[in-house]
């Protein structure tokens, strides 16, 4: 799909990953809707970038919080073509800690908020994507997740985390194979360390030290270059049920 003619629903737009890439696809031509739940962010960003985009505060675990944006979206620009999950929390915690066992509640909030949340954001953008018009290669829509390296290797602490992007890895190829009667592609892209609000607001000598461990380049990787990924992956139509690790050859360590 051309970036230029799409629209895209973007989840954690307004910060982050997601905001690279909103601004990323603004750039590139693209209409673009903001889901996330910071209202104060997203209204000031979508501010910043003009008529072509539009915030709606969304709680991606819950089904009308999602309907309603994506309705605004419908109403705003008349279509949705790509939807991009990079709504997320990475809370860290021990199954045993220091005050026993992990609250399950602890886990399943991570566990709604970043693979039932993603779930629901497909499910229902797609059914707005099957309704389009395909284009000439019979595609109507995209939808790009977003996992983790730690979906391979997950971290002491990262348990709730990593099942969480594990299943977002899990479950791409088998979307992709259903929704390619549909002319909808499905891809995952599984970063590294990225310089992200969490990672920036940890000491210098902490994210130099994180910066090390990537083989190369030995840097924490640039919000950008994320986006670009997703910009290709809408462009490429040959990408389509594929985990890619965007993480500089890193393999996380246990702790």
């Amino acid at each position: 799909m051309e970036t230029k003619y799409c629209v895209v629903a973007v989840t954690g737009g307004a910060s982050g990953l997601g905001e690279a890439t909103v601004c990323d696809l603004v750039e590139h031509g693209a209409k673009v809707s903001i889901l996330d739940f910071d209202d104060k962010k997203g209204e000031k960003l979508a501010a910043a970038l003009g008529d072509g985009v539009i915030f709606c505060k969304t709680d991606v675990t819950v089904e009308n919080s999602v309907l309603e944006a994506l309705d605004k979206t419908m109403d705003a620009f008349g279509a949705i073509h790509v939807a991009v999950n990079c709504a997320g929390v990475g809370t860290p915690m021990k199954v045993l800690g220091k005050n026993g066992p992990m609250p399950i509640d602890s886990f399943n909030k991570v566990v709604q908020v970043n693979l039932v949340g993603t779930m629901n954001v497909i499910r229902l953008a797609a059914g707005n994507m099957a309704r389009n018009t395909p284009n000439k290669d019979g595609e109507k829509g995209v939808v790009i997740n977003v996992a983790s390296a730690a979906a391979f290797e997950g971290q002491i602490g990262q348990a709730a985390y990593s099942a969480s992007k594990g299943g977002i890895v899990s479950m791409t190829l088998p979307i992709a194979r259903e929704f390619a009667e549909y002319g909808i592609r499905v891809m995952t892209v599984a970063p590294g360390l990225f310089h992200t609000p969490m990672l920036a607001s940890l000491p210098e000598n902490v994210q130099e030290a994180l910066a090390k461990t990537v083989p190369f380049p030995k840097r924490l990787g640039h919000p950008s270059e994320f986006a670009m990924l997703v910009r290709h992956i809408i462009e490429n139509s040959m990408l389509n049920g594929e985990t890619i690790r965007l993480d500089g050859a890193i393999r996380m360590q246990p702790r």
